[in-house]
């Protein structure tokens, strides 16, 4: 028997829930588990089901359910299956080597493709997990001329999701529009709104706050305010500077990206508007 999860996005309506799940049932599939949601303000429907059975008959099923959701309705069968990610990085390792050591262990279901950085100072991290590493410096190069050298580079591989893995670079509107939305995402160094753009820790120390985070989202053209994924905190207190409350941060970030990838290659994550319903 094989499973899938299925993804229904559609204006809110009574019944929806009895009429997917009776389809569910007229083509003998299982459900697993079963989520679902309405937004308040515009009443949005999302459901998210993970099934099981014999999905020979699958196109016939989806065809079914958009007669059973109101027009303008979405709904999607995926497979349950490791997802291909490209990762971009600057000169950090922490988040890269946790998201390495995390594919190659099973506790993140990914396989990183390839890692493309602006230094080649992460390159021997990642040969050792027998992963390709392209370098594209920008060095002397405009911005725009180190993008169009950076979408080359990404040319060359498939994938289904590219992570910024502290990629220290502001991208342009051109680059972001390569991507399909939804498969760009970021992991910021700060609990997001605050303190957004660069160097957040100093932000952060000269305000003296006494938490920090870190926020995954994904990316748009409105600088670090896409729909975010995941938050996570710790305390600080007086006795950091903005170097050990960087440092403490780390973690934060690292444990934030990984729960936020694994909720959006699991299906568990809906766009609406510039917020996400996160099952």
């Amino acid at each position: 028997m094989e499973r899938r999860i299925l993804r229904t996005e559609c204006p809110d309506a009574k019944g929806l829930i009895a009429g997917i799940t009776g389809t569910c049932f007229k083509y003998q599939y299982n459900i697993i588990k079963n989520d679902q949601f309405s937004t308040f303000d515009d009443s949005r429907f999302f459901m998210r089901t993970e099934l099981e059975g014999d999905f020979s008959t699958a196109d016939s099923f989806i065809e079914e359910l958009r007669h059973v959701i109101p027009d303008g309705g979405i709904c999607k069968l995926m497979p349950i299956q490791r997802k291909k990610v490209l990762v971009l990085v600057t000169k950090e390792a922490h988040v890269l080597g946790d998201l390495l050591i995390k594919s190659y262990a099973g506790a993140l279901p990914i396989d990183i493709v390839g890692v493309i950085g602006n230094y080649d100072k992460l390159e021997d991290l990642t040969r050792k997990f027998d992963i390709p590493f392209v370098t594209v410096s920008h060095e002397g190069l405009s911005r725009e001329e180190h993008e169009a050298r950076m979408l080359e580079a990404i040319s060359r591989f498939e994938f289904d999701y590219v992570v910024l893995a502290k990629y220290m670079r502001i991208l342009t509107p051109n680059f972001v529009n390569s991507f399909p939305n939804g498969s760009l995402i970021n992991i910021h160094h700060s609990f997001l709104p605050a303190f957004i753009g660069a160097k957040p820790y100093q932000q952060a120390f000269n305000r003296g706050v006494k938490i920090i985070g870190a926020t995954a989202h994904f990316v748009t053209n409105d600088l670090d305010e896409g729909p975010i994924i995941a938050q996570d905190v710790i305390k600080v207190n007086h006795n950091y500077s903005a170097e050990s409350m960087a440092k403490a941060g780390r973690d934060v970030e690292r444990q934030v990206l990984v729960r936020a990838l694994s909720r959006v290659v699991d299906g568990k994550v809906f766009i609406h508007g510039n917020k996400t319903v996160v099952f």
